[in-house]
């Protein structure tokens, strides 16, 4: 650790730019919107999606010391919301299987973006997650990788395939 820097939660930050409660509020109030409905597109459940998002800002507020000096903790936060859905699913599905929400209320897509929402439900959840976080979120693939833990080649990889089966199954839908 170089001389000005301080060890937090494992991580070096430089000293005197530690991430306050002030800074954590901002990011709630300028990401929890955009978290939740990039959760809720990728998991197709509302409900999820927001106890996911909120679970998540709370842990992202528990190590904000340290998520605050991430290039993109909004990515993080995603991650986090959608690792915490992964294994909620993982437990719940051994009891019932799961119902999705047929529609989105409070994402409320527009009409003529129910077809694309609908063939976007049908891809697999890596695809998925990727596009969600390219297009929804805005990330670059650089920071899709991180947030997803994955290489920029599966990134790049993922979004092109994905992106293919969604204009095969528009063209389809014609």
């Amino acid at each position: 650790m170089g001389a000005g820097a301080v060890a937090v939660d494992g991580e070096t930050v430089p000293e005197g730019t530690r991430a306050t409660p002030d800074d954590f509020e901002a990011f709630y109030r300028a990401n929890i919107d955009r978290v939740y409905r990039a959760l809720a597109v990728t998991l197709r459940h509302d409900e999820l999606a927001r106890e996911a998002a909120d679970e998540a800002m709370a842990r992202a507020y528990a190590r904000w010391a340290t998520v605050g000096h991430f290039d993109n903790p909004a990515g993080w936060v995603f991650r986090v919301g959608l690792n915490w859905a992964t294994s909620w699913w993982r437990k719940v599905r051994r009891e019932q299987p799961p119902v999705l929400d047929a529609v989105h209320p409070q994402v409320g897509p527009p009409d003529n973006a129910v077809l694309a929402r609908d063939a976007l439900a049908q891809l697999p959840l890596p695809q998925r997650a990727v596009i969600t976080c390219r297009i929804l979120l805005e990330l670059t693939t650089i920071e899709t990788a991180v947030a997803l833990g994955l290489t920029e080649g599966t990134v790049k990889s993922r979004l092109s395939r994905g992106l293919s089966a969604l204009r095969d199954a528009l063209k389809e839908k014609e």
